[in-house]
């Protein structure tokens, strides 16, 4: 049994990708890798390709057929490491702006007793760096409505930085998410407590990629935004299976 997975979605990463994987197997503690690439023109699959050649064990590739959404790559990873009976399942970007060595923190925090543990920007302050302020501002205000509106005390409830247990996983309904951009991260950690399990911020610093080309717009935050009432509305006519330490 495999304990660790850091599930990376690609798209046009070749910058980033073979640096970071191979900066994640240098900790000190073993992860192994899946990288979901949905078909990028830059040849990212290509180096990942050769890289298994060296992590023959290790390092995991799915191709898709093209760009088809955060959200669902995230679940195609989610049902892969089921599938393969993975513990500890983890977001990540590719691009470096989530520090390789939070990974282990995270893994700690879910081996003392968490769920769920977020790579929190919000949870002491404002964490986030070479970042423009609008930006900014309107990542922070996205996390505080959503905060409002569903009651989930969650500072960062946008990060993509997670670790998720088998657990977790197991019990969220992973085709009813319905949010696929970054409004994916707030539905899925929202329906974990709604589940009530035990989530957990580790507060971590939010650094802008350097390298590569950033995926991020205004109507992703404006999906987020005006899915999270649909979400909230939906949630009123559900049962939730509730899990208590």
């Amino acid at each position: 049994m495999y304990e660790n997975l850091v599930i990376i979605p690609t798209y046009k990463e070749k910058e980033n990708i073979e640096k970071i994987i191979r900066y994640v197997f240098n900790l000190s503690v073993p992860f192994h890798i899946l990288i979901i690439d949905d078909n990028s023109p830059d040849g990212t699959a290509d180096i990942v390709k050769n890289l298994q050649k060296e992590f023959t064990e290790s390092l995991h590739l799915v191709e898709r057929e093209g760009k088809l959404g955060l959200g669902t790559a995230y679940i195609t990873g989610f049902k892969w490491a089921i599938d393969h009976n993975y513990q500890y399942i983890f977001e990540m970007d590719a691009d470096f702006s989530h520090n390789p060595d939070d990974l282990v923190r995270l893994y700690k925090s879910c081996k003392n007793g968490a769920d769920v543990s977020i790579g929190s920007r919000y949870v002491s302050g404002i964490n986030v760096v070479n970042w423009p302020l609008n930006r900014v501002l309107m990542s922070y205000f996205a996390s505080f409505y959503v905060r409002l509106v569903t009651g989930m005390n969650v500072h960062d409830s946008t990060a993509g930085f997670i670790c998720y247990t088998n657990k977790v996983l197991k019990t969220i309904d992973l085709d009813d998410i319905r949010m696929k951009g970054y409004g994916f991260q707030i539905e899925m950690k929202f329906t974990a407590w709604k589940h009530k399990f035990k989530i957990k911020e580790v507060s971590i610093v939010f650094i802008d990629r350097q390298e590569g080309v950033s995926k991020m717009s205004g109507g992703i935050f404006s999906e987020a935004l005006f899915g999270v009432i649909k979400m909230k509305w939906r949630s009123m006519f559900k049962k939730y299976e509730t899990h208590t330490a």
